[in-house]
């Protein structure tokens, strides 16, 4: 008897489910146990990357997984009804999401590499070591500079850029170094929240085509005070003294300052592209890539000629050195710089973008969308929505936004893309630069170290709410 009444529950069950698929063409997966596993699964595997500095896990390896088993979980229950077409149109969506973003990603880091193999960055550092400048003028100078790369090379290229130079310049000081990667990291977001390239969320707002590309230079100022408020807070706490002077001279290698002109025209073709044609972002990336290959082919074409000129200079001269350093100069390759991406990092955003694209699909962020914007006004949600970025990352925050796509005006809009870009700064795992920045300034740089400063981010994070919503009212209407 017991058997029989549970074969006839399983019977209604199905029954019930096959007459909800065939009605809704989905499944209701929200209150099922397969749904639930799948939250669970997601919520685990974050706990997993934000404990990355205590387990010594790279924060790729939990939500690759996690990713996996949703979708695999979602094709079951979908192949069990005959509608297995809807979940591989589903993932094939979300990832055509992150084949967007990753493409973009994988040119500027390559382009960072190039520069940083040509010793771009070790001239900067002896630039500014040369100039005679104490760390607290390096703290400002790296901030400000941050601040005002990311909006062209985004937050994540920027942040990776200058924790480099302040590595180098202060070698042996590893209080300054994370205290600057912090500084960094809030500039960086900051100063992307106001540019469509400054940052992945605000690329997918642009993408998404909810936000016009002149419309985010109105985030100038709110960003920009987002930014002063901590870092002035931060820079009292710096000591006013000078790095170690090296006497160092370093020789840019051939065609460095020219792949920055293309890195710089790389950028401007992807504007262009989207802009007059409404091609997405990722194209001109793509193209520039190519720009470079062909500079690549030109170096070593023309190497032989440039050696033999540079040793005859140096045998006139009788500079001995030189002619060693140029007896093991290394043809430039591209593909080099690409294997030296942060592939830890890329497949990180892999994993979140296709987890949440698969709780999405699940029908969570409908559930989410529903809890925030309809029983909370349009201000408070995305308020929330930053401080809890801080948390769960910004992309994923700005990803599920952009799925449930809320009724919201272009001022609410504006208000997601600021405190999804400055929100995340709150944590180190909170944004792109703070998760790439772990990994370069590993047991350095922490989330312990970065979260004793969280209060003063906070207040600035604040004030730049407060900024915009007194500044830009007009956008509100």
């Amino acid at each position: 008897m017991k058997k029989l009444l549970q074969g006839l529950i399983l019977s209604l069950l199905s029954f019930a489910g096959q007459a909800h698929a065939a009605s809704t063409g989905t499944i209701d997966l929200l209150t099922h146990p397969v749904g639930i596993i799948c939250l669970v699964i997601f919520i685990f595997a974050y706990v997993l990357v934000i404990l990355e500095e205590k387990i010594h896990l790279r924060k790729s390896k939990p939500v690759l997984v996690a990713a996996g088993i949703i979708w695999t979980l979602i094709a079951w229950q979908y192949s069990a009804y005959n509608m297995s077409d809807l979940s591989t149109d589903a993932f094939r969506h979300a990832l055509l999401e992150f084949s967007e973003l990753m493409l973009f990603l994988l040119v500027a880091m390559t382009y960072i590499n190039a520069l940083e193999e040509r010793r771009l960055f070790d001239g900067l550092r002896c630039w500014l070591i040369a100039r005679g400048f104490s760390y607290k003028q390096l703290f400002w100078i790296s901030g400000v500079l941050a601040f005002c790369i990311s909006p062209i090379a985004d937050n994540l290229t920027t942040a990776l850029l200058l924790c480099a130079v302040v590595m180098k310049v202060a070698a042996n000081d590893n209080r300054f170094i994370a205290m600057s990667c912090i500084n960094i990291v809030i500039a960086a977001n900051a100063g992307g929240a106001f540019s469509p390239f400054g940052d992945i969320t605000t690329l997918m707002v642009w993408q998404a085509d909810v936000v016009e590309f002149t419309e985010f230079f109105v985030l100038f100022l709110p960003a920009l005070v987002s930014y002063i408020i901590p870092a002035a807070v931060m820079s009292l706490f710096i000591n006013n003294k000078h790095p170690d002077t090296v006497d160092e001279d370093i020789e840019l290698k051939r065609g460095a300052l020219r792949i920055l002109c293309l890195f710089l025209l790389t950028i401007l073709t992807a504007v262009v592209l989207k802009t007059a044609f409404g091609l997405p972002p990722v194209v001109g990336m793509m193209m520039g890539l190519g720009y470079l290959q062909f500079f690549g082919y030109f170096l070593r074409v023309t190497l032989p000629g440039s050696l033999a000129r540079k040793r005859a200079m140096a045998e006139r001269e009788g500079d001995k050195e030189r002619l060693s350093r140029l007896g093991n100069v290394v043809p430039f390759d591209v593909f080099s710089r690409v294997s030296r991406a942060e592939w830890d990092t890329l497949l990180f955003f892999y994993g979140i973008v296709i987890c949440v694209g698969g709780l999405g699909f699940i029908g969570y962020l409908a559930l989410l969308s529903d809890l925030l914007y309809t029983n909370w006004s349009a201000t408070g949600a995305n308020i929330i929505l930053g401080l809890m970025s801080a948390v769960v990352d910004n992309i994923p925050v700005m990803f599920a936004v952009l799925q449930m796509m809320p009724e919201m005006s272009h001022g609410q809009w504006l208000l997601i893309t600021l405190t999804a870009g400055i929100g995340g700064s709150l944590l180190s795992i909170g944004s792109a630069a703070g998760v790439a920045l772990m990994g370069q300034a590993r047991e350095i740089y922490t989330f312990n170290s970065h979260l004793k400063w969280s209060p003063v981010i906070l207040l600035g994070y604040f004030a730049g709410v407060f900024t915009h919503l007194y500044l830009n009212t007009a956008y509100f209407g």
